[in-house]
C-alpha cells in the first residue's frame, strides 16, 4: 500500500499477488471524495480504507474491460451508490456514465484527466492524476493495461472476437508515443498489472515507475517504427488462460454481485459423495504431495497458494459446479479466490479430512523423481513422453527433458487429442505446482499421467550431479516437436 500523504491527495496501491493485480483509491480530503480504479470482485478493503479516510466513493473508473479478472464495479456500486465510468467507447450492459477523451473529472482541489489510449482494448483510457488543478506536472497516471512497468500491452486479446492484433497493436504504438509518452518524465507510472500476469510479455516485478524511466528502460518504448512495434508486440506473446474469454464477457454484463459474507456450504461425506455423483467437479486445493498421497479418484489438484484462481481458471470450465477439498478452514479463501475470475458455481466443501471418505472412493499416484524418469528415457524413451506445460518463453530460456512434448498449460483442454491414450506421460513445469494441476487434469479424462517432482528444477540438478551439464543442456533443448523450442 502507498505511504500516506499529506496533502489534499488521497492516493493509495492495493496489490492482488494472486492475479498480479493492481487497482487504486484515489480522494481528496478536503472535500471527502473519491474513485476507486480498477478494483477487484471482493471490495470490502476499499470502502474500510474509503471509512478511515473519512472519503465517499462517488465513481469507479474502469480502465477498459478486463479479461484476467471479473471487476468490482458492481460490487462497488452496490456497496455505495458509486457510479461506473469507462471510455467513451465501451460497450457495456449496465448504466454507466461514460468518459469523453479529455474528461476532467473534480474531486474538488484533485483532478482526474482522461486519456484515451486504445491499442490493449478498443476502450483503453489512463487516468492522469493532479493534485491541484492548476498543476502543470501530474502527480501520477494510472495506465491500466496500456503501459506496464517493462512492457506494454498485450494487442491480441480480441483477435478471435474479430479485432485483428494488428489493428490494436498499431493503434498501441500511437497512444504509447503520441499520449503517454507526451508527459512530462516525472510523472509517476501505475500500472493495472504487474510480473506473472498473462497480459503482457516482460512486466516487472516493480509496482511503479515514472515516465521517464519507461522512456529509458522499457523496451517496448523504444525508438522503432510502427511496424517494428507491430511485431514485437504480437510475436511471442503467451497463450492466454482459458478463462480469459468467458471473464471478459462477464464483465460487460449484469451479473449478481458477490456477497463476501456467505459461508460456504461444508458438506458430509455422504452429501459430498452425492453431489459428486450428480456431475459436480472435485477441486483440491491441498498441496501435491498431500494430493498425491491419497485424493478423490477424479479430482482436479489446484493448490491454494500462489496462482490459485489463474491455475483453476486455465483447466476447468467456468461453468462447472465444483465443490472444494481440502481443510475446511481453507473453503472460504478457495470460494473467494475462483469468485475474483467469475467461477461462481461452488456448491459447498469436504467438512472433514480426505480420510473420512470410503477408501473405494480414494486413489493415490506416485510422483516421478528426476533419476527416476532419466532411467525410464534411457531404458525406452518411446515407452514414456514426457509432456512439458511451462511457457514457450521458460522453455527458450532454460530447456527442457529431451524428447519432451511442449503443451503449455493454458493450451491443454484444446489440444487433448495431440496425447497418446495408453502410453504413460510424464507431466513436467518449473517447480512441480503447475506439472499436478495437469497431470490430475489428464487422470481425470483417463489419460494415465504422473507427474515430475520438483520439476524441470529438479531435473536440471539431477543432470548437474550425474553428468556434464553442458551436454546435457544441449540434449534437453530438443523437443518432440523437432529442434530446438
Amino acid at each position: 500500500m502507498t505511504p500516506p500523504r499529506t496533502g489534499p491527495l488521497v492516493f493509495e496501491q492495493y496489490y492482488l499477488d494472486c492475479l498480479s493485480h493492481a487497482s487504486y483509491l484515489v480522494g481528496d480530503r478536503t472535500t471527502g471524495r473519491a474513485v476507486v480504479v480498477d478494483p477487484q470482485r471482493d471490495v470490502d478493503e476499499y470502502v474500510a480504507a474509503a471509512a478511515r479516510h473519512g472519503l465517499t466513493v462517488e465513481r469507479v473508473i474502469e480502465t477498459h474491460v478486463h479479461a484476467d479478472f471479473l471487476s468490482g464495479h458492481l460490487e462497488l456500486a452496490a456497496r455505495t451508490g458509486a457510479r461506473i465510468s469507462y471510455g467513451s467507447v465501451a460497450v457495456v450492459d449496465f448504466a454507466t456514465e461514460p468518459l469523453e477523451d479529455g474528461a476532467h473529472l473534480s474531486l474538488g482541489q484533485v483532478d482526474l484527466e482522461i486519456m484515451h489510449t486504445p491499442g490493449h482494448t478498443p476502450e483503453s483510457v489512463c487516468v492522469v492524476v493532479r493534485e491541484h488543478a492548476g498543476d502543470p506536472f501530474p502527480y501520477a497516471v494510472l495506465t491500466g493495461d496500456t503501459l506496464f512497468i517493462g512492457d506494454v500491452g498485450r494487442p491480441d486479446l480480441l483477435a478471435a472476437a474479430g479485432t485483428p492484433a494488428e489493428e490494436m497493436a498499431r493503434a498501441l504504438y500511437r497512444s504509447t508515443r503520441e499520449r503517454l509518452l507526451a508527459l512530462p518524465d516525472a510523472t509517476r507510472v501505475y500500472p493495472a498489472h504487474g510480473a506473472g500476469s498473462a497480459c503482457g510479455k516482460n512486466l516487472s516485478t516493480e509496482l511503479s515507475c515514472t515516465i521517464g524511466r519507461q522512456r529509458r528502460d522499457n523496451h517496448a518504448l523504444a525508438a522503432m517504427t510502427e511496424d517494428e512495434f507491430v511485431t514485437l508486440v504480437t510475436e511471442g506473446q503467451p497463450a492466454a488462460p482459458g478463462y480469459f474469454a468467458f471473464t471478459s464477457v462477464r464483465n460487460r454484463q449484469a451479473r449478481p454481485v458477490l456477497d463476501e459474507d456467505t459461508p460456504v456450504r461444508l458438506l458430509a461425506p455422504d452429501a459430498f459423495l452425492a453431489a459428486r455423483a450428480g456431475g459436480a467437479t472435485v477441486l483440491d486445493t491441498r498441496d501435491p504431495e498431500s494430493f498425491a498421497a491419497a485424493h478423490l479418484v477424479g479430482a482436479v489438484n489446484v493448490p491454494l497458494g500462489g496462482r490459485f484462481a489463474e491455475l483453476a481458471g486455465e483447466v476447468l470450465d467456468a461453468g462447472e459446479r465444483v465443490l472444494l477439498c481440502g481443510a475446511p478452514d481453507d473453503a472460504h479463501e478457495a470460494r473467494k479466490r475462483l469468485a475474483r475470475i467469475g467461477f461462481d458455481q461452488v456448491l459447498g466443501a469436504l467438512a472433514t479430512g480426505i480420510g473420512s471418505l470410503p477408501a473405494a472412493h480414494l486413489t493415490h499416484v506416485v510422483r516421478v523423481d528426476a533419476d527416476v524418469l532419466a532411467d525410464r528415457l534411457a531404458e525406452a524413451a518411446d515407452a514414456t513422453e514426457p509432456v512439458d506445460v511451462r511457457g514457450p518463453g521458460e522453455v527458450r530460456e532454460t530447456g527442457t527433458v529431451p524428447g519432451a512434448r511442449l503443451v503449455p498449460l493454458p493450451e491443454l483442454l484444446a489440444r487433448l487429442g495431440e496425447l497418446p491414450v495408453g502410453r504413460p506421460l510424464v507431466v513436467l513445469c518449473a517447480s512441480g505446482n503447475r506439472s499436478s494441476v495437469a497431470a490430475s487434469v489428464l487422470r481425470a479424462r483417463g489419460y494415465e499421467a504422473v507427474d515430475l517432482r520438483g520439476g524441470y528444477s529438479a531435473w536440471r540438478d539431477m543432470v548437474a550431479r550425474t553428468c556434464d551439464p553442458a551436454a546435457a543442456g544441449r540434449a534437453a533443448r530438443t523437443t518432440r516437436d523437432g529442434g530446438a523450442p
